[in-house]
């Protein structure tokens, strides 16, 4: 077979648009074209959030086409003075442009859920045609793209008043690029109510022309009156419980306005609605604002029942008790949010869960205090079912108890048997271990070091597994035998629901996950396919920011080169010295701290967990490529396929 050429030639340069319409999965999702219309309903969003407009329309067109509108600024059409291009086409043409990455003084969005300057850039190049209309500056303004390209350019239209001012959108998205062309009518409304509930006094309109339909949202109540229409009037186990907090402008640790507004709700039976926001962005994955609310309740009511001597002896209260039956809806305003992804379904910002923990704690300890009648009942609902979780666990334990393998010596265990819970990190090297020992939660993580490289098992036969030390511990310490993919097996013995594979951000810890992949993929199938097995990214790379302002000193923990120089970025977009931060990279977890072992790889709130998969290729076609990688005699199928995708690796030097 002929290797083809790879010289300066094979380079390209994808410009202007053309990387999104090469990989629209990068930037949105391509199930249908909601989330590209989403982009423009945020940007009308981020003007009423600003206190700028109080109505926003959609309407959807009998020719296929959507619009937005709203009643706000307008988007500017006078010339950018570095570009020497109208502004508002620069915002549609060009990624990673926009009005929100300037935060110093308040810029022209203090608080916005687009962050990234690549939303409606991405609208624009997913459609067949696109309008914009502004009215700004006493005039109407259009200009209008096709495919991403300007096809008529800004011009004025007519003349209009000089408080008349607005933006509309007109968007026909390019079928092409969605496996449907429909926009999902009930995930539309939902996401227009939600606007309307979270900016309190804002009229929310949606017309469709198809069927002559149109509906108005404008919720006076906001949060409390959305959460109790939703629960459907439920038996409620306390009264509701609203709260409200933000910085103020002399905070030592968190930007003026920084903070969130909660309403949560306890019921005995029905379904559990559970909804946040960043800035009015559905973040429907959750995220580390929600874990804040989590920590904060859980926190209020164990020291509430500490105080009162309620908790009987022998019983421990953990977060899922008070959190079972919580419904909550959650609206959090970040100034410099850090979303996983574009689509923005999950916050990371590490700060979010230490301050909305305190906002929450702090009000709730109040509440539970004034009203300890209410509080008992809450106490009581908790410690109810923190020992039905007991008995629950111990009846598992019964049925585990006979017969059980002696455990590897060197396994660090947890105290939970509650397989929902518990986590099994098979972490690379002695010192490691150690540093994975003292950082982690004992009460469900537990700790199995591996020393060395493990055994290539791919044409090891089961039978001959426990030969290898390190494997017949990691069989024995989850508790299940070895098999393949049609072998019927039991994994009522298993004791972890989470398996990490936990090694160095090195070629070296490359290789261990490999070999560690290898083995459950060969011998534990069943665990990849129940989604039982987890590979941990630890970062590369640490960022040490001094204190700025008001905004305490601060570590950023990058997992790669491209994160490093991302975040190194971001710090000089705030107008931060190159001199003042320093940057250190760990040679390996050994050198890690247990404190800094536990924010980026335990701590489930801030780590990075990549569950393992079988991906596009499906059972066999990974079957192939592992035969490919792994097997002895694949000397030379190997060598090929270096020489092919050699030039895709990242050489670590």
């Amino acid at each position: 077979m002929a290797i083809p050429n790879y010289d300066e030639s094979s380079i390209r340069v994808l410009k202007g648009l053309e990387p999104v319409r090469q990989r629209p999965g990068m930037y949105t999702r391509t199930d249908h074209p909601l989330h590209i219309l989403q982009e423009v309903i945020d940007n009308a969003a981020d003007e009423a959030l600003a206190g700028h407009a109080n109505l926003l329309k959609v309407c959807l067109h009998t020719d296929g086409s959507i619009s937005v509108e709203d009643n706000g600024r307008g988007i500017p059409v006078g010339e950018h003075p570095e570009e020497k291009s109208p502004v508002v086409e620069l915002v549609f043409t060009r990624l990673h442009a926009g009005g929100k990455f300037d935060k110093k003084d308040g810029g022209a969005y203090a608080f916005s859920g687009g962050l990234h300057g690549v939303g409606v850039s991405v609208t624009n190049a997913l459609s067949t045609r696109l309008e914009v209309e502004v009215k700004r500056d006493a005039a109407t303004h259009l200009i209008v793209f096709s495919g991403g390209d300007v096809i008529t350019p800004l011009h004025e239209v007519s003349k209009v008043g000089r408080r008349n001012t607005g933006t509309r959108v007109r968007v026909w998205p390019d079928a092409t690029y969605f496996d449907s062309p429909a926009i999902p009518m009930g995930e539309l409304i939902h996401v227009l109510r939600s606007k309307a509930v979270l900016l309190s006094g804002v009229t929310v309109q949606l017309t469709n022309e198809k069927t002559g339909d149109s509906r108005e949202w404008c919720y006076q109540n906001g949060l409390r009156g959305y959460l109790e229409e939703t629960l459907e009037q439920p038996d409620y186990i306390v009264p509701l419980f609203e709260g409200q907090q933000y910085a103020p402008a002399d905070d030592d640790d968190y930007s003026e306005g920084e903070g969130a507004h909660w309403v949560v709700a306890w019921t005995a039976d029905g379904a559990v609605v559970r909804e946040s926001y960043v800035n009015l962005i559905s973040t429907s994955a959750g995220g580390t604002h929600e874990a804040g609310l989590r920590d904060g309740l859980f926190n209020a009511v164990k020291s509430f029942a500490e105080l009162h001597s309620l908790i009987p002896k022998g019983v421990r209260l953990l977060p899922e008790d008070v959190f079972a039956r919580a419904s909550f809806v959650l609206s959090a305003k970040i100034l410099d949010p850090q979303f996983q992804g574009q689509i923005k379904e999950r916050l990371n910002s590490r700060d979010a869960v230490r301050m909305i923990s305190a906002f929450v704690r702090n009000a709730l300890e109040l509440t539970l205090h004034a009203n300890v009648d209410t509080a008992k009942k809450l106490a009581d609902y908790a410690i109810k079912h923190a020992q039905a979780r007991a008995r629950s666990a111990q009846r598992v334990e019964k049925r585990k108890s006979s017969g059980v393998a002696v455990l590897p010596g060197k396994l660090t265990d947890c105290e939970s048997q509650d397989v929902t819970r518990t986590e099994l990190f098979l972490v690379e090297g002695d010192s490691a271990g150690g540093s994975a020992k003292m950082g982690r939660d004992k009460s469900y993580q537990a700790i199995l070091p591996l020393r060395g490289k493990v055994l290539n098992s791919w044409e090891v036969h089961k039978d001959r597994l426990f030969a290898n030390q390190e494997i017949h511990d990691v069989s024995v310490a989850i508790g299940v035998d070895p098999h393949g993919p049609g072998d019927t097996v039991d994994l009522s013995g298993l004791r972890y629901g989470r398996i990490c594979i936990l090694s160095d951000a090195d070629v070296d810890g490359s290789h261990i996950q490999v070999l560690l992949l290898t083995l459950f993929f060969k011998h534990f199938p069943r665990l990849i396919e129940e989604g039982n097995i987890f590979v941990a990214r630890p970062p590369l790379f640490r960022l040490d920011v001094p204190a700025v302002g008001k905004r305490a000193a601060r570590k950023i923990y990058c997992l790669d080169l491209a994160e490093l120089e991302g975040a190194q970025d971001k710090l000089r977009s705030e107008g931060i010295k190159e001199s003042q931060w320093s940057v250190s990279r760990f040679k390996g977890l050994g050198e890690m701290s247990a404190e800094q072992l536990w924010d980026t790889t335990m701590n489930p709130d801030t780590r990075r967990l990549l569950p393992v998969r079988y991906g596009d290729l499906g059972l066999k076609g990974t079957e192939t490529i592992f035969d490919m990688l792994m097997g002895r005699g694949e000397a030379a199928q190997r060598r090929t396929w270096l020489e092919e995708k050699g030039n895709l690796a990242d050489i670590d030097v």
